[in-house]
């Protein structure tokens, strides 16, 4: 692909994530985007011929999901990868306002609706596959519900972003991952710390 089409496309990208997260759904139009990225709508219209496919490829483009190839003893560490990345992107300021949006527009527009709960349950289904693989390989415990882990970790995130006056902190997914997952095993083989255990003198 010729890279002066690839640049515009970028550009057109990025702009409907800024007009989206910044107006809302209802405000977000084609014309707006075309003057964010000074981009002629013709063009845009060229290579998306909704405002709602325009905005299903940005998100897919420009967050990326990781995709953890899981081995012996490594599903903990790709259920903290995928983590740590939904994490960063509901902390991102022009990413994060868009998922609001979404919600709030999928109340009013079917299309919206099945799109963004399609988007979502993909997502989440990589975090199910982890989970499941973990579980399958005695990893993790056999009592562990793939799904509602999944849904117990992800929800987490999501609510602190739309629900609370903060999105959740990056630096904590490994406390998150153990609170749901229970602690790794080299934590509770883990001698105890100096001074643990020892009496409080009053």
């Amino acid at each position: 692909m010729d890279p002066r089409i690839e640049r515009t496309r970028q550009a057109v990208r990025r702009a409907t994530l800024e007009v989206l997260g910044s107006r809302g759904y209802a405000a977000f139009t084609v014309g707006a985007v075309s003057e964010t990225a000074r981009v002629a709508k013709s063009t845009i219209y060229r290579h998306w011929p909704t405002r709602l496919a325009l905005v299903a490829d940005a998100l897919e483009t420009l967050n990326e999901q990781p995709r953890p190839v899981v081995t012996a003893g490594t599903a903990r560490q790709g259920v903290e990868v995928l983590m740590g990345h939904l994490a960063a992107a509901f902390e991102d300021s022009t990413l994060s306002a868009c998922i609001p949006a979404l919600v709030e527009a999928a109340e009013h527009h079917a299309e919206v609706a099945d799109f963004l709960h399609a988007y979502s349950a993909r997502r989440r289904q990589t975090l199910v596959d982890v989970l499941a693989a973990g579980v399958a390989s005695g990893e993790l415990a056999s009592h562990l519900d793939p799904e509602v882990a999944a849904l117990a970790l992800s929800g987490a995130v999501v609510y602190c972003r739309t629900m609370t006056d903060a999105p959740f902190p990056p630096d904590r997914v490994r406390t998150l991952v153990a609170q749901v997952l229970g602690p790794a095993p080299e934590a509770l083989e883990a001698p105890p710390a100096p001074g643990a255990g020892r009496a409080v003198a009053p």
